[in-house]
């Protein structure tokens, strides 16, 4: 059954979502004013800790800081 629906123009250009929106964030943070910018670049830092687990216990988290630029 052929759908005649419109295709959100981020699937049709083979897109998802996320990419599209992470895509138009990073252009709205470029186009701030400062001190705004710098703000906004601060704030898409993400800092994480993976821990392995052994024996039913975790051990010593590693730490990471992520940028999705």
């Amino acid at each position: 059954m052929a759908s005649n629906a419109a295709v959100p123009f981020w699937r049709a250009a083979g897109m998802t979502y996320i990419t599209y929106s992470n895509l138009c964030a990073n252009l709205v943070r470029q186009c701030l004013k400062e001190p705004h910018r710098s703000e906004a670049l601060n704030r898409e830092k993400v800092h994480f800790s993976i821990s392995k687990w052994a024996e039913g216990k975790p051990k010593k988290p590693s730490r990471f800081l992520c940028s999705f630029l």
